[in-house]
């Protein structure tokens, strides 16, 4: 069994192992285009020629990155596939200095966190998903104690009573009018 970084040639079996397990809900669906857009942040394991199972990390912030689409053909399940991929993530995460990585999933094994306690993957991803008034995954987090913590601030959300979506109801010289405007 090799683990190694994917390539774009391995992007259709990526999606078919994603994709299959998708359909048994154990996981999101993810477009062929968007696994083309991401293939730098994904492994594979490859037995004999072929690929059986995919994984990939993916940066969230300075110091939080994500294991996502963690899948492993059926016929693979229970061999270690996915550990090992998972480790694969681990050290890619070591080498960019990334300290704490986390995971949505249905496998306990891994790495537990309430997901709200994850502003940035809550606010990046999850708004978008359909499951979102409705998850069911659990969130889990691994603090990689060797890696420095870099200090780095942490993203802040705007406050809502200053948060301004201009909108063209109402327009002041040529513009459109912002609440400000109104005083």
């Amino acid at each position: 069994m090799l683990i190694r970084r994917a390539t774009v040639a391995d992007v259709p079996a990526m999606g078919q192992i994603i994709n299959d397990c998708a359909e048994f809900g154990l996981m999101l669906p993810r477009s062929l285009a968007s696994l083309y857009e991401n293939v730098r942040e994904f492994h594979v394991a490859e037995d004999m020629g072929r690929v059986v199972g995919v994984g990939g990390l993916s940066v969230v912030w300075a110091n939080l990155a994500e294991v996502c689409a963690l899948a492993v053909e059926k016929d693979q399940r229970g061999k270690g596939v996915g550990r090992k991929i998972t480790e694969a993530c681990i050290e890619e995460a070591r080498t960019l200095g990334i300290r704490t990585l986390m995971t949505l999933t249905y496998e306990k094994a891994f790495f537990v966190i309430d997901r709200q306690k994850l502003p940035l993957k809550v606010l990046s991803e999850c708004i978008r998903c359909p499951k979102n008034q409705a998850c069911d995954e659990i969130a889990m987090t691994l603090v990689l104690e060797d890696v420095p913590d870099l200090g780095v601030p942490k993203p802040v959300a705007p406050p809502p009573d200053k948060y301004i979506v201009p909108t063209i109801q109402a327009m002041k010289n040529g513009r459109p009018s912002l609440p400000e405007d109104d005083d």
